[in-house]
């Protein structure tokens, strides 16, 4: 039987494997019961028996209903104890900040949002990130908080946890976003791109493991979440899906980074605003010209403007379109996906937008790698990203670092900290 001494140490015993393997059967419910543990893992009716009693001792399980009879007594259900612990979850965007509280399996219990320019720095931004984590916690303040989940709309480096030369975000490259959380919760923090986050996401939501997908996130930055066979594929240096940057030929307009023809600067959302008020500005008829008289106009108003069926909106977001789909075609032909899903602020102009998306994505990519490929908007639910971010930290927990914090009954940040 498993000792005390190395349960403490996490060493990989086939005991220990058989243990946790079986805990996180029942979290995913691909086995819910002790004669359906024995069948997925091959282990004898005592040895299952014995392993289930240590998980409930450590508190990972706890019994459940009875199921249904095979013919003899009916077996009672195991379940995971979700709520023994909580996953906060900030996702941060250009303009806004976003905070979540989930339970264990993901379960999105509360949040709450506030508008704020990610520009200001990060100083004062985890400051108010903080404040907006207190008012989501202040229902479930008596339960542990066990993870920390923090993207950001740049690259990051996903083993220390620092933004890498994000071109929206001065005074953000090489900062230590991790260790504020860590100090003030106690519980391991992860950082990363926040359309990794809507990436996840889109996997959890989908229930497929092993997606092959491929999350566009056009809005007023341009990103991409690569998943392959259901993992993030992030880069050498976190730069991985940071499409918004790549070259637009024949493109001259300037770039928010400071280099010229970028993707974004020709197809972002504050690239249409900036085209919109020129065009009102030279003479063209459009429903939007009241508002550009009196203010700077909005990529909401545009989309809103393309429902409507404005001329000037509607030329602007297929332009928009066309541009991002020949980029998005190089995806498809280099990492040949399943699946993309299209999200974003510009993702609300709906078939408009996605219709001349996929055109180019056919007429551009290989024959072979579009043959079953599926182009769809995302769900819009403001809550994605906090699912992703769940979905984030419930896969670094229990399948990643599961091994080094179980005899803990709890993870702590010494213990599950990334490897550089």
């Amino acid at each position: 039987m498993t000792t005390e001494s190395t349960l403490r140490f996490g060493a990989q015993t086939d005991e220990v494997t058989s243990l946790l393997r079986i805990v996180n059967l029942v979290r995913t419910g691909e086995a819910t019961t002790r004669p359906e543990i024995g069948k997925v893992t091959g282990l004898g009716r005592g040895v299952v028996s014995q392993r289930v009693d240590q998980a409930i001792q450590f508190g990972f399980l706890g019994e459940g209903e009875f199921g249904a009879s095979s013919g003899g007594r009916a077996p009672r259900t195991l379940r995971f104890r979700s709520e023994q612990g909580r996953i906060i979850i900030c996702a941060l965007g250009a303009a806004h900040i976003r905070v979540g509280l989930t339970a264990l399996d993901g379960d999105v219990l509360e949040h709450t949002h506030r508008s704020w320019d990610i520009s200001r720095g990060p100083e004062k931004t985890i400051e108010a990130v903080m404040a907006l984590v207190d008012e989501v916690l202040e229902k479930n303040s008596k339960v542990p908080v066990w993870a920390v989940v923090v993207g950001l709309p740049g690259p990051v480096d996903f083993a220390s946890g620092q933004p890498v030369s994000p071109p929206i975000m001065p005074g953000w490259n090489g900062f230590d976003v991790r260790t504020p959380f860590e100090d003030r919760f106690n519980a391991p923090v992860w950082v990363d791109n926040d359309v990794n986050l809507l990436a996840l996401g889109e996997r959890a939501r989908r229930r497929d493991s092993l997606a092959d997908l491929i999350y566009c996130k056009i809005g007023s930055g341009i990103g991409a979440g690569l998943l392959s066979q259901g993992r993030i594929h992030r880069g050498a240096n976190g730069a991985a899906g940071d499409i918004g940057h790549v070259r637009v030929l024949d493109s001259t307009a300037q770039c928010r980074c400071g280099k010229i023809g970028c993707l974004e600067a020709v197809a972002s959302g504050w690239a249409l605003v900036r085209d919109a008020e020129q065009a009102i500005k030279e003479g063209a008829n459009s429903s939007m010209a009241a508002v550009v008289k009196k203010r700077a106009l909005t990529l909401e108003e545009i989309t809103l403007a393309v429902r409507s069926g404005d001329p000037l909106a509607i030329t602007l977001i297929q332009k928009s379109a066309r541009v991002a789909g020949e980029t998005i075609s190089a995806l498809v032909n280099m990492f040949n996906p399943s699946v993309i899903v299209i999200g974003g602020a510009m993702g609300s102009a709906g078939e408009v937008f996605l219709a001349e998306v996929r055109q180019r994505v056919y007429e551009l990519s290989l024959p072979l790698a579009t043959r079953d490929l599926t182009i769809t908007l995302s769900v819009a639910d403001e809550r994605e990203p906090l699912r992703g971010g769940a979905e984030l930290a419930r896969e670094q927990l229990f399948d990643v670092t599961f091994p080094r914090w179980f005899a803990d009954g709890r993870p702590s940040p010494d213990r599950v900290a990334v490897p550089a």
